[in-house]
Protein backbone atom coordinates (compact mmCIF):
# COMPACT_ATOMS: atom_id res chain seq x y z
CA UNK A 1 0.00 0.00 0.00
CA UNK A 2 1.27 3.20 -0.68
CA UNK A 3 -0.14 6.80 -0.58
CA UNK A 4 -0.99 8.66 -4.42
CA UNK A 5 -0.28 11.56 -4.68
CA UNK A 6 -2.54 13.90 -5.96
CA UNK A 7 -1.77 17.05 -9.10
CA UNK A 8 -3.10 20.08 -8.43
CA UNK A 9 -5.51 19.45 -11.81
CA UNK A 10 -6.45 15.85 -10.08
CA UNK A 11 -7.75 17.67 -7.36
CA UNK A 12 -9.29 20.38 -8.36
CA UNK A 13 -11.28 17.76 -10.33
CA UNK A 14 -12.79 15.69 -7.12
CA UNK A 15 -13.34 18.88 -5.54
CA UNK A 16 -15.62 20.10 -8.82
CA UNK A 17 -17.08 16.46 -8.89
CA UNK A 18 -18.18 16.55 -5.09
CA UNK A 19 -19.78 19.66 -5.59
CA UNK A 20 -21.68 18.09 -8.34
CA UNK A 21 -23.04 15.35 -6.85
CA UNK A 22 -24.13 17.49 -3.60
CA UNK A 23 -26.49 19.87 -5.79
CA UNK A 24 -27.66 16.64 -7.71
CA UNK A 25 -28.89 15.47 -4.21
CA UNK A 26 -29.86 18.68 -2.84
CA UNK A 27 -28.87 20.00 0.31
CA UNK A 28 -30.80 18.24 2.62
CA UNK A 29 -28.55 15.28 1.66
CA UNK A 30 -26.08 13.60 3.58
CA UNK A 31 -24.32 11.13 1.08
CA UNK A 32 -22.22 8.54 2.48
CA UNK A 33 -19.71 6.23 -0.17
CA UNK A 34 -17.49 3.12 0.94
CA UNK A 35 -14.22 2.51 -0.54
CA UNK A 36 -13.93 -1.05 -1.78
CA UNK A 37 -12.94 -4.11 1.33
CA UNK A 38 -9.77 -5.92 0.93
CA UNK A 39 -10.82 -9.43 -0.45
CA UNK A 40 -8.60 -12.41 0.73
CA UNK A 41 -7.59 -14.89 -2.31
CA UNK A 42 -6.53 -17.43 0.18
CA UNK A 43 -5.55 -17.84 3.23
CA UNK A 44 -3.75 -14.54 5.16
CA UNK A 45 -3.24 -13.94 0.79
CA UNK A 46 -5.60 -10.78 -0.50
CA UNK A 47 -6.48 -10.35 -4.08
CA UNK A 48 -4.70 -7.21 -5.69
CA UNK A 49 -6.46 -4.28 -4.10
CA UNK A 50 -8.85 -2.03 -6.50
CA UNK A 51 -10.62 0.82 -5.49
CA UNK A 52 -13.99 0.96 -5.50
CA UNK A 53 -15.27 2.84 -8.44
CA UNK A 54 -17.63 5.39 -6.88
CA UNK A 55 -15.07 6.18 -4.22
CA UNK A 56 -12.37 6.43 -6.39
CA UNK A 57 -14.31 9.13 -8.48
CA UNK A 58 -15.24 11.36 -5.86
CA UNK A 59 -11.78 11.14 -3.61
CA UNK A 60 -8.96 9.80 -5.54
CA UNK A 61 -8.09 7.67 -2.69
CA UNK A 62 -6.85 3.73 -3.59
CA UNK A 63 -7.04 2.80 0.86
CA UNK A 64 -9.26 0.39 1.50
CA UNK A 65 -11.60 0.29 4.88
CA UNK A 66 -12.40 3.95 4.06
CA UNK A 67 -15.57 6.31 4.30
CA UNK A 68 -16.46 9.53 2.60
CA UNK A 69 -19.18 11.60 4.23
CA UNK A 70 -20.40 14.91 1.99
CA UNK A 71 -22.46 17.18 4.55
CA UNK A 72 -24.36 19.93 3.10
CA UNK A 73 -24.14 23.14 4.40
CA UNK A 74 -22.01 21.44 7.41
CA UNK A 75 -20.32 24.98 9.13
CA UNK A 76 -17.59 22.43 9.53
CA UNK A 77 -16.62 21.22 6.71
CA UNK A 78 -18.89 19.42 3.92
CA UNK A 79 -16.37 17.04 3.19
CA UNK A 80 -15.81 13.92 5.40
CA UNK A 81 -13.28 11.09 5.72
CA UNK A 82 -13.30 8.78 7.73
CA UNK A 83 -9.82 6.36 7.35
CA UNK A 84 -7.26 4.15 9.10
CA UNK A 85 -5.14 6.36 10.97
CA UNK A 86 -1.46 6.34 10.46
CA UNK A 87 -0.05 3.39 11.85
CA UNK A 88 4.06 3.02 12.04
CA UNK A 89 4.05 -0.54 12.51
CA UNK A 90 1.59 -1.12 10.38
CA UNK A 91 3.52 0.16 7.52
CA UNK A 92 6.30 -1.86 7.94
CA UNK A 93 4.34 -4.29 6.72
CA UNK A 94 2.32 -2.80 4.44
CA UNK A 95 3.47 0.22 3.27
CA UNK A 96 2.19 4.03 4.17
CA UNK A 97 -1.50 5.52 4.51
CA UNK A 98 -2.77 9.02 4.12
CA UNK A 99 -3.50 8.65 7.84
CA UNK A 100 -5.72 11.66 8.83
CA UNK A 101 -3.45 14.22 8.31
CA UNK A 102 -3.10 12.88 4.43
CA UNK A 103 -6.67 12.51 3.87
CA UNK A 104 -6.86 16.53 4.65
CA UNK A 105 -4.06 17.73 2.98
CA UNK A 106 -4.06 15.35 -0.22
CA UNK A 107 -7.25 14.18 -0.55
CA UNK A 108 -9.31 17.53 0.19
CA UNK A 109 -11.25 16.20 3.05
CA UNK A 110 -12.23 19.13 5.82
CA UNK A 111 -12.26 17.27 8.54
CA UNK A 112 -10.91 13.45 8.82
CA UNK A 113 -11.50 11.24 11.60
CA UNK A 114 -10.15 7.28 12.26
CA UNK A 115 -12.13 4.70 11.51
CA UNK A 116 -13.30 3.07 14.73
CA UNK A 117 -14.52 6.36 15.90
CA UNK A 118 -17.72 5.74 13.07
CA UNK A 119 -20.01 4.92 15.74
CA UNK A 120 -19.44 7.66 17.75
CA UNK A 121 -19.44 10.67 14.89
CA UNK A 122 -22.16 9.07 12.46
CA UNK A 123 -25.17 9.80 14.48
CA UNK A 124 -24.06 13.38 14.90
CA UNK A 125 -23.06 14.46 11.13
CA UNK A 126 -27.07 12.68 9.96
CA UNK A 127 -28.80 14.70 12.46
CA UNK A 128 -30.38 17.72 10.43
CA UNK A 129 -30.75 16.23 7.48
CA UNK A 130 -33.81 14.85 5.55
CA UNK A 131 -32.24 12.16 3.45
CA UNK A 132 -29.34 9.98 3.25
CA UNK A 133 -27.80 8.66 0.09
CA UNK A 134 -26.13 6.21 -0.40
CA UNK A 135 -25.65 2.63 -2.46
CA UNK A 136 -28.14 0.09 -1.74
CA UNK A 137 -25.98 -2.09 -3.66
CA UNK A 138 -23.45 -1.81 -0.46
CA UNK A 139 -25.52 -4.33 2.29
CA UNK A 140 -22.97 -3.95 5.29
CA UNK A 141 -23.31 0.20 4.66
CA UNK A 142 -27.22 -0.08 4.51
CA UNK A 143 -27.26 -2.40 8.10
CA UNK A 144 -24.88 -0.24 9.65
CA UNK A 145 -26.97 3.33 8.79
CA UNK A 146 -29.58 1.71 9.56
CA UNK A 147 -27.86 0.99 13.25
CA UNK A 148 -26.57 5.10 13.05
CA UNK A 149 -30.01 5.92 12.74
CA UNK A 150 -31.42 3.87 15.44
CA UNK A 151 -29.16 5.14 17.81
CA UNK A 152 -29.93 9.14 16.74
CA UNK A 153 -33.41 8.54 17.39
CA UNK A 154 -32.06 7.25 21.15
CA UNK A 155 -29.91 10.21 21.61
CA UNK A 156 -31.84 12.97 19.41
CA UNK A 157 -32.59 15.76 21.29
CA UNK A 158 -35.84 17.87 21.76
CA UNK A 159 -36.55 18.81 17.68
CA UNK A 160 -34.05 17.35 16.02
CA UNK A 161 -35.69 14.68 13.68
CA UNK A 162 -33.39 11.66 12.09
CA UNK A 163 -33.32 11.66 8.07
CA UNK A 164 -36.45 9.72 7.22
CA UNK A 165 -35.67 9.03 3.91
CA UNK A 166 -33.14 6.51 2.13
CA UNK A 167 -31.83 7.39 -1.47
CA UNK A 168 -29.98 4.62 -4.06
CA UNK A 169 -26.68 7.00 -4.78
CA UNK A 170 -26.33 5.05 -7.72
CA UNK A 171 -28.99 7.30 -9.86
CA UNK A 172 -27.64 10.69 -9.67
CA UNK A 173 -23.55 9.35 -9.19
CA UNK A 174 -23.91 7.46 -12.15
CA UNK A 175 -25.34 9.66 -14.30
CA UNK A 176 -22.69 11.84 -13.47
CA UNK A 177 -19.78 9.33 -14.18
CA UNK A 178 -21.59 8.46 -17.71
CA UNK A 179 -20.58 11.88 -18.87
CA UNK A 180 -16.52 12.09 -19.16
CA UNK A 181 -14.74 15.22 -18.50
CA UNK A 182 -11.90 16.81 -19.79
CA UNK A 183 -9.52 15.06 -17.76
CA UNK A 184 -11.04 11.89 -17.98
CA UNK A 185 -10.96 11.77 -21.61
CA UNK A 186 -7.10 12.54 -21.30
CA UNK A 187 -6.62 9.35 -19.28
CA UNK A 188 -8.80 7.20 -21.22
CA UNK A 189 -7.11 8.29 -24.53
CA UNK A 190 -4.24 6.74 -23.17
CA UNK A 191 -5.60 3.63 -21.97
CA UNK A 192 -6.69 3.42 -25.51
CA UNK A 193 -3.14 3.84 -26.77
CA UNK A 194 -1.75 1.73 -24.19
CA UNK A 195 -4.29 -1.08 -25.23
CA UNK A 196 -3.54 -0.75 -28.85
CA UNK A 197 0.35 -1.06 -28.42
CA UNK A 198 -0.57 -4.62 -26.10
CA UNK A 199 -2.84 -5.76 -29.52
CA UNK A 200 0.20 -4.60 -31.80
CA UNK A 201 2.71 -6.13 -29.47
CA UNK A 202 0.66 -9.48 -29.12
CA UNK A 203 -0.01 -9.75 -33.04
CA UNK A 204 3.50 -9.34 -33.58
CA UNK A 205 4.21 -12.55 -31.67
CA UNK A 206 1.98 -14.89 -33.03
CA UNK A 207 3.59 -18.10 -34.12
CA UNK A 208 2.48 -21.54 -34.64
CA UNK A 209 2.31 -23.94 -31.80
CA UNK A 210 2.03 -21.00 -29.36
CA UNK A 211 -0.15 -21.14 -26.40
CA UNK A 212 -2.62 -18.71 -25.57
CA UNK A 213 -1.63 -17.90 -22.35
CA UNK A 214 1.86 -17.08 -23.84
CA UNK A 215 0.17 -14.26 -26.15
CA UNK A 216 -2.19 -12.92 -23.00
CA UNK A 217 1.28 -12.67 -21.24
CA UNK A 218 2.94 -10.33 -23.98
CA UNK A 219 -0.52 -8.56 -23.87
CA UNK A 220 0.14 -7.83 -19.74
CA UNK A 221 3.59 -7.22 -20.04
CA UNK A 222 2.79 -4.34 -21.92
CA UNK A 223 -0.02 -2.80 -19.34
CA UNK A 224 3.01 -3.38 -16.82
CA UNK A 225 5.40 -1.80 -18.81
CA UNK A 226 3.24 1.65 -18.14
CA UNK A 227 2.28 0.98 -14.91
CA UNK A 228 -1.07 -0.29 -15.65
CA UNK A 229 -3.11 -3.92 -15.39
CA UNK A 230 -5.43 -5.46 -17.31
CA UNK A 231 -8.84 -3.92 -17.25
CA UNK A 232 -10.18 -7.33 -17.05
CA UNK A 233 -9.20 -10.83 -17.88
CA UNK A 234 -7.40 -11.28 -20.91
CA UNK A 235 -9.21 -13.50 -24.00
CA UNK A 236 -7.07 -14.85 -25.96
CA UNK A 237 -9.23 -17.49 -28.11
CA UNK A 238 -7.65 -19.67 -31.22
CA UNK A 239 -10.19 -21.49 -33.01
CA UNK A 240 -13.08 -22.85 -32.58
CA UNK A 241 -12.24 -21.12 -28.95
CA UNK A 242 -13.43 -18.03 -30.19
CA UNK A 243 -16.96 -18.89 -30.38
CA UNK A 244 -17.03 -18.95 -26.33
CA UNK A 245 -17.73 -15.25 -26.10
CA UNK A 246 -15.95 -14.89 -22.60
CA UNK A 247 -13.81 -17.46 -23.24
CA UNK A 248 -11.10 -17.17 -20.33
CA UNK A 249 -8.86 -20.45 -20.33
CA UNK A 250 -6.22 -19.31 -22.49
CA UNK A 251 -4.86 -22.77 -22.50
CA UNK A 252 -4.80 -24.05 -26.33
CA UNK A 253 -2.45 -24.45 -28.51
CA UNK A 254 -2.51 -22.15 -32.00
CA UNK A 255 -2.72 -23.99 -35.09
CA UNK A 256 -2.11 -23.03 -38.50
CA UNK A 257 -4.90 -21.96 -40.41
CA UNK A 258 -6.84 -20.91 -37.90
CA UNK A 259 -7.55 -17.63 -36.52
CA UNK A 260 -7.02 -16.54 -33.09
CA UNK A 261 -9.36 -13.53 -31.20
CA UNK A 262 -7.75 -11.12 -28.86
CA UNK A 263 -9.99 -9.06 -26.49
CA UNK A 264 -8.14 -7.32 -24.22
CA UNK A 265 -7.24 -3.78 -22.69
CA UNK A 266 -5.00 -2.05 -20.56
CA UNK A 267 -6.44 0.01 -17.03
CA UNK A 268 -4.14 3.08 -16.77
CA UNK A 269 -5.07 5.65 -13.98
CA UNK A 270 -8.54 3.44 -13.11
CA UNK A 271 -9.82 3.86 -16.81
CA UNK A 272 -10.31 1.32 -18.65
CA UNK A 273 -9.63 0.06 -22.29
CA UNK A 274 -11.49 -2.56 -24.29
CA UNK A 275 -9.72 -4.00 -27.83
CA UNK A 276 -10.85 -7.11 -29.83
CA UNK A 277 -9.09 -7.96 -33.15
CA UNK A 278 -8.79 -11.00 -34.86
CA UNK A 279 -5.54 -12.28 -36.36
CA UNK A 280 -4.93 -15.22 -39.20
CA UNK A 281 -2.06 -17.15 -37.39
CA UNK A 282 -0.18 -18.33 -40.31
CA UNK A 283 -0.79 -14.73 -41.72
CA UNK A 284 -3.15 -14.66 -44.09
CA UNK A 285 -6.68 -14.84 -44.38
CA UNK A 286 -8.77 -17.92 -45.94
CA UNK A 287 -11.80 -17.10 -48.51
CA UNK A 288 -14.28 -18.31 -45.70
CA UNK A 289 -12.59 -16.58 -42.86
CA UNK A 290 -11.77 -13.54 -44.97
CA UNK A 291 -15.81 -13.60 -46.04
CA UNK A 292 -16.79 -13.46 -42.23
CA UNK A 293 -14.24 -11.31 -41.70
CA UNK A 294 -15.05 -8.13 -44.27
CA UNK A 295 -19.14 -8.71 -42.75
CA UNK A 296 -18.07 -7.94 -39.10
CA UNK A 297 -15.91 -5.24 -40.35
CA UNK A 298 -18.72 -3.15 -42.61
CA UNK A 299 -21.04 -4.24 -39.70
CA UNK A 300 -18.31 -2.43 -37.14
CA UNK A 301 -18.26 0.79 -39.41
CA UNK A 302 -21.30 0.81 -40.41
CA UNK A 303 -22.46 1.14 -36.29
CA UNK A 304 -19.40 3.51 -35.36
CA UNK A 305 -20.51 6.11 -38.48
CA UNK A 306 -24.14 5.67 -36.84
CA UNK A 307 -22.73 7.34 -33.83
CA UNK A 308 -23.49 11.16 -33.12
CA UNK A 309 -24.91 13.23 -30.37
CA UNK A 310 -28.93 13.51 -29.82
CA UNK A 311 -29.16 9.81 -31.93
CA UNK A 312 -30.64 6.72 -29.60
CA UNK A 313 -28.02 4.79 -27.96
CA UNK A 314 -29.28 1.75 -29.96
CA UNK A 315 -28.61 2.91 -33.16
CA UNK A 316 -25.29 1.53 -34.00
CA UNK A 317 -26.55 -1.92 -32.52
CA UNK A 318 -29.44 -1.67 -35.05
CA UNK A 319 -27.06 -0.76 -37.96
CA UNK A 320 -24.79 -3.33 -37.07
CA UNK A 321 -27.47 -6.06 -37.30
CA UNK A 322 -28.83 -5.22 -40.29
CA UNK A 323 -25.52 -5.41 -42.29
CA UNK A 324 -24.70 -9.09 -40.41
CA UNK A 325 -28.35 -10.24 -41.34
CA UNK A 326 -28.27 -9.63 -44.84
CA UNK A 327 -24.87 -11.10 -45.06
CA UNK A 328 -25.55 -14.12 -43.46
CA UNK A 329 -28.04 -14.58 -45.97
CA UNK A 330 -25.58 -13.70 -48.68
CA UNK A 331 -23.10 -16.45 -47.41
CA UNK A 332 -26.02 -18.77 -47.39
CA UNK A 333 -26.18 -19.59 -43.38
CA UNK A 334 -29.41 -18.29 -42.92
CA UNK A 335 -32.36 -18.29 -45.74
CA UNK A 336 -35.34 -16.56 -45.94
CA UNK A 337 -35.75 -12.67 -46.96
CA UNK A 338 -34.04 -9.79 -44.61
CA UNK A 339 -37.39 -8.67 -43.21
CA UNK A 340 -37.85 -12.13 -42.01
CA UNK A 341 -34.61 -12.90 -40.57
CA UNK A 342 -34.86 -9.28 -38.65
CA UNK A 343 -38.17 -10.23 -37.14
CA UNK A 344 -37.67 -13.39 -36.51
CA UNK A 345 -34.31 -12.98 -34.66
CA UNK A 346 -33.05 -15.80 -36.68
CA UNK A 347 -29.70 -13.98 -36.84
CA UNK A 348 -28.93 -13.93 -32.93
CA UNK A 349 -27.80 -17.62 -33.36
CA UNK A 350 -24.41 -16.34 -34.72
CA UNK A 351 -24.77 -12.61 -33.18
CA UNK A 352 -26.39 -13.30 -29.75
CA UNK A 353 -24.98 -9.76 -28.03
CA UNK A 354 -25.55 -6.45 -28.21
CA UNK A 355 -23.39 -3.97 -29.83
CA UNK A 356 -22.28 -1.34 -27.33
CA UNK A 357 -21.35 -1.14 -23.38
CA UNK A 358 -20.28 2.00 -21.62
CA UNK A 359 -16.43 2.48 -20.81
CA UNK A 360 -14.89 4.39 -18.05
CA UNK A 361 -13.71 3.60 -14.96
CA UNK A 362 -15.14 0.39 -15.02
CA UNK A 363 -15.04 -1.78 -18.20
CA UNK A 364 -18.66 -1.86 -18.29
CA UNK A 365 -19.26 1.35 -16.86
CA UNK A 366 -22.27 2.74 -14.96
CA UNK A 367 -25.03 4.52 -16.44
CA UNK A 368 -28.54 3.64 -17.63
CA UNK A 369 -28.88 2.86 -21.24
CA UNK A 370 -32.93 3.77 -20.87
CA UNK A 371 -34.96 6.12 -19.57
CA UNK A 372 -38.75 5.81 -19.03
CA UNK A 373 -38.33 2.66 -21.05
CA UNK A 374 -37.08 4.26 -24.39
CA UNK A 375 -33.16 3.91 -25.26
CA UNK A 376 -31.69 7.09 -24.32
CA UNK A 377 -29.79 9.23 -26.95
CA UNK A 378 -26.53 9.81 -26.64
CA UNK A 379 -24.30 13.14 -25.66
CA UNK A 380 -20.73 14.40 -25.81
CA UNK A 381 -18.53 13.18 -23.47
CA UNK A 382 -19.88 9.49 -23.20
CA UNK A 383 -17.87 6.58 -24.11
CA UNK A 384 -18.70 3.40 -25.54
CA UNK A 385 -17.87 0.70 -27.45
CA UNK A 386 -18.62 -1.17 -30.76
CA UNK A 387 -18.23 -4.87 -31.05
CA UNK A 388 -19.95 -6.71 -33.28
CA UNK A 389 -19.18 -10.22 -34.01
CA UNK A 390 -20.44 -13.62 -36.46
CA UNK A 391 -19.99 -17.14 -33.85
CA UNK A 392 -20.20 -20.03 -36.02
CA UNK A 393 -20.57 -23.14 -34.52
CA UNK A 394 -19.76 -26.72 -35.89
CA UNK A 395 -23.44 -27.60 -36.20
CA UNK A 396 -24.31 -30.38 -38.89
CA UNK A 397 -26.40 -27.61 -41.32
CA UNK A 398 -23.43 -25.18 -41.15
CA UNK A 399 -20.78 -25.50 -44.27
CA UNK A 400 -17.77 -27.19 -42.97
CA UNK A 401 -15.62 -24.75 -44.18
CA UNK A 402 -17.30 -21.70 -41.99
CA UNK A 403 -17.43 -24.05 -38.70
CA UNK A 404 -15.73 -22.91 -35.99
CA UNK A 405 -14.98 -19.28 -37.47
CA UNK A 406 -15.44 -16.89 -34.63
CA UNK A 407 -14.96 -12.86 -35.27
CA UNK A 408 -15.51 -9.19 -33.04
CA UNK A 409 -14.50 -6.54 -33.61
CA UNK A 410 -13.99 -4.00 -31.46
CA UNK A 411 -13.05 -0.58 -30.54
CA UNK A 412 -13.42 2.61 -28.00
CA UNK A 413 -15.59 5.48 -29.32
CA UNK A 414 -15.42 8.82 -27.75
CA UNK A 415 -18.95 10.79 -28.65
CA UNK A 416 -18.10 14.14 -29.78
CA UNK A 417 -20.04 17.14 -30.26
CA UNK A 418 -19.81 16.75 -34.12
CA UNK A 419 -19.89 13.30 -34.24
CA UNK A 420 -17.52 10.50 -33.20
CA UNK A 421 -14.00 9.76 -32.36
CA UNK A 422 -12.52 6.44 -32.35
CA UNK A 423 -9.66 5.95 -29.41
CA UNK A 424 -8.34 2.93 -30.33
CA UNK A 425 -7.51 3.58 -34.03
CA UNK A 426 -3.87 2.95 -33.85
CA UNK A 427 -4.71 -0.93 -34.21
CA UNK A 428 -4.71 -2.54 -37.60
CA UNK A 429 -8.34 -3.50 -38.48
CA UNK A 430 -8.70 -4.09 -42.64
CA UNK A 431 -7.26 -7.61 -44.04
CA UNK A 432 -4.87 -5.75 -45.59
CA UNK A 433 -3.23 -3.85 -42.15
CA UNK A 434 -3.63 -7.15 -40.51
CA UNK A 435 -1.69 -9.20 -43.03
CA UNK A 436 0.62 -6.64 -43.63
CA UNK A 437 1.52 -6.20 -39.95
CA UNK A 438 1.53 -10.88 -39.90
CA UNK A 439 3.98 -10.26 -42.92
CA UNK A 440 6.48 -8.35 -41.62
CA UNK A 441 6.66 -9.44 -38.12
CA UNK A 442 6.76 -13.00 -39.64
CA UNK A 443 10.06 -11.24 -41.60
CA UNK A 444 11.08 -9.58 -38.71
CA UNK A 445 11.43 -13.45 -36.80
CA UNK A 446 12.87 -14.93 -39.52
CA UNK A 447 15.76 -12.12 -39.30
CA UNK A 448 16.40 -12.69 -35.88
CA UNK A 449 16.66 -16.56 -36.32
Amino acid sequence: MSINALSSCDKLEYAKRRKRLIKAVGRKTVVLVPAAAEVIRNNDNPYPFRQNSDFLYLTGLIEPEALLVLCPKRAEGEVILFVAPHDPERARWDGLRAGLEGARRIYGADQAFALDELDERLPELLAGFERIALPFAHQELMLQTLSWLDALRQKSRAGVVPPQTLKDLAEPLHEMRLIKSAVEITKMRRAAAISAEAHRRAASAISEDMFEFELAAQLQRVFYQHQGEPSFAPIVAGGANACVLHYRANESRLEAGQLVLIDAGAEIEHYAGDITRVWPIDGVFSKPQRAVYELVLAAQLAAINAIAPNIAFDAPHEAAVRVIAQGLLDLGLLAGSLSDVLASGSYKRFFMHRTSHWLGLDVHDVGRYKIDGAWRELEPGMVITVEPGIYIDAAEDIPKAYRGIGIRIEDDVLVTAKGFEVLTSDVPKTIEEIEALMSASTARMRLDA
